[in-house]
């Protein structure tokens, strides 16, 4: 089965309402390809390596969460940029991208996936355009709860814990880049936050407040919205979907 470009943005669109976000890019058609789509691939960011799997793979679109234009950037076409448009436009492959849209779905999203993967169900949003969830869970220490996540990411992770343990009752967390939502984190109860970076300052606000910080990588941590997106759609249009993850230690 296959369907209109303008059908697939307009089912993108009405998810994930792009119009109610402040963003740092543009969200949704980045790139403009073939006009009947049939086949998606899915990924984290718009780098090289996924857009050649991409293309071995035959698509007409590629859906991510990490695109190819950001505010502030230079504009030029040159370099690594030349390069990964080239191959786009040569091979006639649609490029959707999703930033914080993608991160705030209440079901669908990197963080509302990212609790499912390590078993929470938030009942709290919090910080900038509540991009931050939160939920009760049951640690007896920080160290057990990095340990959890450890293991359920496959990845390791850095832990800034306080000192003297105590348990986790509630957790807070926010993918990606999103260490300055700590102290939101912090005013809104939560025993430890979880994001995927970690800044200079986050370490001595742990210590100070007595609430744990646990960065578990960016990539790590929002692996799950954009093939939860995009397999829903898929499904509900009759498309074919696959998911490629491009490792990424960071």
């Amino acid at each position: 089965m296959s369907i209109q470009r303008s059908e697939l943005l307009a089912h993108f669109d009405a998810l994930l309402q792009p119009e109610r976000f402040k963003d740092y890019g543009p969200n949704g058609l980045q790139v403009e390809g073939a006009q009947t789509i049939r086949r998606i691939i899915s990924g984290v960011t718009a780098s090289r390596a996924l857009i050649d799997a991409a293309i071995a793979a035959r698509a007409d679109a590629i859906f991510v969460h990490h695109g190819l234009f950001w505010r502030g950037m230079d504009g030029r076409v040159t370099g690594w940029m030349k390069q990964r448009l080239q191959r786009l436009l040569a091979h006639d492959i649609n490029l959707f991208a999703y930033h914080l849209p993608l991160d705030a779905h209440p079901e669908l999203g990197n963080n509302a996936q990212l609790g499912r993967v390590l078993g929470w169900q938030a009942d709290q949003r919090f910080g900038e355009q509540d991009l931050g969830f939160a939920a009760p869970a049951a640690f007896a220490s920080a160290a057990e709860l990095a340990a959890h996540v450890q293991a359920t990411l496959g990845r390791s992770v850095t832990l800034v814990a306080p000192e003297g343990a105590h348990p986790m009752r509630r957790v807070a967390w926010c993918t990606g880049g999103a260490q300055g939502f700590f102290e939101s984190a912090i005013a809104a109860g939560a025993d430890a936050f979880i994001t995927g970076e970690i800044s200079e300052p986050q370490t001595h606000l742990a210590r100070e407040t007595g609430v744990a910080f646990i960065a578990a990588g960016h990539h790590a941590t929002e692996r799950y919205g954009a093939p939860a997106v995009a397999a829903h759609v898929a499904q509900q249009l009759g498309l074919e979907h696959r998911f490629i993850d491009i490792d990424n230690p960071a």
